[in-house]
């Protein structure tokens, strides 16, 4: 690593050889992979005329609540779509080498009033070679158990290039899949018990921007844990790998030149939900004074680093 990496004003920076990375204060949001020689981004810019988001931390849920309101021991909680992490401005730089850092978000009295749970939220960023690794580890440092999703949501540019237009992108997943997405309600953001079939047999996703036209899909049973960003002229851009996580969200605006690759610990209400979230359909239990972590990454192809 030849530059140790600087806060400059709200946003922190890590480089190597290869790579360079920006993330914001605000949320530890995850902002800019750029490559050092050629300068090329690889991260959607958060254009706010079609989306602000660039890749927001999810936690303690994913995606919306049925009234963004759930029920825990008697009492009813709101918390907003996603969670309260990716808005936050309380997360700081705990650790920072020449290759990594370090946030963390520790529970306070306002964050319980929306979470009853003590709780230590931590994000590792660690560049190595032509891979970022994003790791969140959860500390449960309360007297009971704790109960949570966890996500990310980062959104890829596509094109990267001048010469292509979206069409020219798709998603090449690790095996061949059978699998549907669970359709969401538009207008409240929640599952729905509608289904339609994505993959035949196929590992391929061709990108077009109204496959967006009913918000993300979201898959539950794809045995793959990484996908391939690839174009028809470019080749292999980038690829996702997430092991510990089990479902996936695929999504952009239909006006947006960007593609989210969302590796998730959880799942957005279904519209059918009681709003317990002890039986919310994939949340997690994390026993007292227990951790938790789950961690993907983003590796750049090199032939668009040398």
């Amino acid at each position: 690593m030849s530059i140790i990496p600087i806060l400059k004003g709200t946003m922190y920076t890590l480089q190597n050889e290869l790579l360079k990375i920006a993330v914001k204060k605000t949320g530890a949001e995850l902002c800019k992979i750029t490559s050092v020689k050629h300068n090329t981004d690889f991260m959607w810019d958060g254009n706010p005329d079609v989306w602000a988001g660039i890749a927001p931390n999810l936690f303690p849920i994913i995606g919306a609540l049925k009234n963004d309101t759930y029920k825990f021991e008697g009492k009813t909680y709101n918390l907003p779509k996603h969670g309260f992490i990716r808005h936050s401005e309380d997360l700081k730089v705990v650790e920072q080498t020449e290759n990594s850092l370090t946030f963390k978000l520790i529970y306070n009295d306002d964050l319980l009033k929306l979470y009853p749970f003590k709780f230590e939220f931590y994000i590792i960023y660690s560049l190595k070679g032509n891979t970022l690794k994003i790791k969140h580890t959860i500390k449960n440092i309360d007297d009971k158990a704790l109960y949570f999703s966890l996500g990310g949501h980062p959104a890829f540019k596509c094109p990267v290039f001048k010469n292509e237009t979206y069409d020219d992108y798709f998603l090449e997943f690790e095996h061949a899949e059978n699998s549907k997405t669970h359709c969401i309600n538009m207008e409240n953001g929640l599952i729905s018990s509608s289904t339609k079939p994505v993959f035949e047999n196929t590992n391929l996703l061709p990108l077009k921007h109204d496959l967006f036209n009913e918000d993300a899909l979201v898959f539950k049973d794809l045995k793959s844990r990484s996908a391939i960003l690839k174009s028809k002229l470019n080749g292999e851009i980038l690829t996702v790998s997430y092991p510990d996580f089990t479902y996936l969200g695929v999504w952009a605006k239909p006006t947006g030149d960007y593609v989210c690759i969302e590796p998730w610990l959880g799942i957005a209400d279904n519209e059918n939900t009681n709003q317990d979230l002890i039986t919310k359909e994939g949340i997690l239990k994390l026993e007292a004074k227990n951790d938790f972590s789950a961690s993907y990454s983003v590796k750049i192809a090199k032939t668009h680093l040398e």
